[in-house]
C-alpha cells in the first residue's frame, strides 16, 4: 500500500486518498478469486490487460455490455448489506452479452460514493468478484470515486462493463427462427435488478418492515426477497449454444416481456405465450396487490419469474431442456413462435 501519498488539503475537501488505498488492499483477495488464464496485469495499474485465447476461432468478434444496478442499491443501503449487490451488477452485463452467444472474458466496475468507507467498498467488490466467478470472467480493473457534496456520505452508485468474445459464425442473430419453434424459459431468482423505482413506491420502502419473515414469501422477509441477487445464466446458456442451434435469446430486464422478448424476434414472427404457463413467484403477486398494478403493467415492468427466454427448434426442445436441467436450471416450455405482425402475443 502507498504510505507516502497523503493530501491534507484534499482530505479537508472530503476526499481521503488513503481510504482509497485501504479499499484496494481489502478487495485484492476477492479479485484474486476471479483470475483466469488470460489475465496479464495486477490491480492497481492504469489499465487492465487481457490476452484472449483465440484458438479454434475463425473470425473472433468482441462483444461488450455495460449496465448498473439502479435503485435496488437503496435497499442494500437500508439493510446495510453490500456483499451481494455486485452480483447484480455483473449479471446485468454478462447476461446481456450471452444473448448473442459470447463468452464473457473480463469485467470492470465503477463505484461512486459520498464517502469512501474501505470495508463497505470491499464488501461491494466481494459481490462483484462472486458474480465474475459465476460468469467465468476476470475482474481486471475498476474505479472508486469519492464525490463529497454530490451525494450523501452513506450513499453510492455501482456500474460495470464487460467484454466477451464469440466466433462470427456462431453469433446468435435470430435469422433462422421460424414458426413452430419452441420458446424456453429460464426462471429468475426474483425481481432481479429492474423495476425497483416502482417496487420502492409500492412498499414505501424507506418505511417498510424489511426484516420480519412473511408467510406469503415462504418465510423470507421482504428485504431478503427483494435483495436476492440477479441470476447469472452464462454457464448453462453457453453450454446450450454448444449443444443445439439456439435461434434467439432475450434477457428479461426493465420493460419486462413486452420490451425484451420482441428484441430477439425478426419481423413477421411473434412469441405466443399463455400467461397461465408463466411460473410467477409470490413476490410478483405481492407487488401487484400492494400497488394495485394491472397485469399488463406487471408484464411490462418486471421479469415475472422469467430471467431469460431461449428459442430453439421444436425438435431440439427436449434435449435443450435436459441439458439446462443438468445445470440445475428449472427450465420449461414458455411458448411458441408463430407467424404474426405482433412480436408478442400474451394471453
Amino acid at each position: 500500500m502507498n504510505t507516502q501519498s497523503r493530501s491534507e488539503a484534499y482530505a479537508a475537501a472530503g476526499v481521503d486518498i488513503t481510504a482509497g488505498y485501504q479499499s484496494v488492499e481489502l478487495m485484492k483477495r476477492h479479485i484474486a478469486r476471479t483470475i483466469t488464464d488470460g489475465v496479464c496485469s495486477d490491480i492497481g495499474g492504469f489499465g487492465g490487460l487481457f490476452a484472449p485465447d483465440l484458438s479454434g476461432m475463425s473470425h473472433p468478434v468482441l462483444v461488450s455490455g455495460t449496465d448498473g444496478v439502479g435503485t435496488k442499491l437503496k435497499l442494500a443501503m437500508l439493510l446495510d448489506k453490500h456483499d451481494t449487490i455486485g452480483i447484480d451488477c455483473v449479471a446485468m452485463c454478462v447476461n446481456d452479452i450471452i444473448c448473442c452467444g459470447a463468452q464473457p472474458l473480463f469485467f470492470l466496475d465503477y463505484i461512486a460514493c459520498g464517502k469512501n468507507v474501505p470495508e463497505r467498498i470491499a464488501a461491494i467488490v466481494s459481490g462483484v468478484a462472486e458474480g465474475c466467478v459465476q460468469a467465468g470472467c476476470a475482474l481486471i480493473g475498476g474505479e472508486t470515486a469519492e464525490h463529497p457534496g454530490m451525494m450523501p456520505e452513506e450513499e453510492y452508485d455501482l456500474a460495470g462493463f464487460s467484454t466477451g468474445i464469440v466466433d462470427r459464425d456462431r453469433i446468435i442473430d435470430s435469422k433462422t427462427m421460424q414458426p413452430g419453434d419452441t420458446i424456453l424459459a429460464l426462471p429468475s431468482s426474483g425481481v432481479h435488478s429492474n423495476g425497483f423505482s416502482l417496487v420502492r413506491k409500492v412498499f414505501d420502502i424507506e418505511h417498510a418492515d424489511l426484516t420480519t419473515p412473511r408467510e406469503e414469501l415462504g418465510g423470507s422477509s421482504l428485504g431478503q426477497t427483494l435483495l436476492t441477487p440477479t441470476k447469472i445464466y452464462v454457464k448453462p446458456v453457453l453450454a446450450l449454444t454448444r449443444s443445439v442451434r439456439v435461434r434467439g435469446i432475450s434477457h428479461i430486464t426493465g420493460g419486462g416481456f413486452y420490451e425484451n422478448i420482441p428484441r430477439s424476434i425478426p419481423d413477421g414472427l411473434g412469441a405466443k405465450i399463455a400467461i397461465a404457463d408463466v411460473r410467477t413467484p409470490p413476490i410478483f403477486d405481492l407487488i401487484a396487490r400492494a400497488g394495485h398494478i394491472s397485469q399488463r403493467d406487471m408484464f411490462n415492468t418486471f421479469n415475472m419469474g422469467v430471467g431469460m427466454s431461449i428459442v430453439v427448434a421444436a425438435e431440439d426442445a427436449p434435449a435443450a431442456l435436459a441439458l439446462l436441467h443438468s445445470f440445475g436450471e428449472d427450465a420449461y416450455i414458455l411458448g411458441t413462435i408463430v407467424a404474426s405482425e405482433e412480436k408478442l402475443i400474451l394471453s
